[in-house]
């Protein structure tokens, strides 16, 4: 097995292990944005576990040098990573800023906290990329405060086609430690789920929202 799909691998493991990600076909549980799904990942629950955010942050940093070389910054995105960009910037020797969901309605009304740095070269690290709507928002508020974006490095992926699609029209190179796909064979792998509960996550994985209409 190649280095990053052995990786990918351990991450998805550990995830499952700590109950970062949860499946269950039966009672899907409700994104923040109204979707239903048999998948729920909170990898701030990492954060808790040293040798996790080691691995994680490790893993992130490897991640961040081979694709984007010439990273000058790291930023984090508000708030579910903030603390893993900040332990990537730290193992880098690299200045990091977080990026809040919109402008703060009081004080200097800043979206970006921390040094501005006008023309140095950002990369994005996200805990999570669903749909990919924030994640965009955050390069699109570093670039418009003038930092030179260079991709987004995230702890996992659901792989949906939407977010490919909407980073694809961005130009916004994406790379992640794990993903759904490994996700669910270190899962069947393991017992967690049977080959029935595969069959309905790829049903899901194929087309989320008629997935979530139909339960509903």
């Amino acid at each position: 097995m190649p280095t990053d799909q052995r990786t990918a691998a351990e991450i998805a493991a550990s995830l499952l292990q700590i109950n970062a990600i949860k499946l269950n076909v039966e009672r899907p549980f409700t994104w923040a944005s109204g979707l239903r799904s048999p998948i729920y990942c909170d990898n701030r629950l990492s954060l808790s576990y040293p040798w996790l955010r080691e691995s994680i942050a490790s893993g992130l940093s490897s991640l961040t040098g081979l694709h984007y070389p010439g990273v000058e910054v790291i930023a984090g995105v508000a708030t579910g990573a903030i603390a893993h960009g900040l332990l990537v910037a730290h193992q880098l020797g690299l200045p990091f800023v977080y990026v809040r969901s919109k402008p703060k309605s009081h004080g200097m009304g800043s979206q970006i906290e921390g040094l501005i740095m006008e023309g140095r070269k950002v990369v994005v690290v996200e805990d999570l990329v669903s749909t990919a709507k924030s994640s965009i928002a955050a390069c699109r508020a570093l670039e418009a405060a003038g930092f030179e974006l260079l991709g987004m490095a995230a702890i996992f992926s659901y792989e949906l086609e939407v977010a490919r699609k909407k980073l694809e029209e961005a130009g916004y190179p994406f790379v992640s430690l794990s993903n759904v796909h490994v996700l669910l064979e270190v899962a069947l792998s393991q017992g967690i789920i049977s080959g029935r509960e595969l069959a309905i996550l790829r049903e899901w994985h194929q087309d989320p929202s008629a997935w979530s209409e139909a339960v509903d």
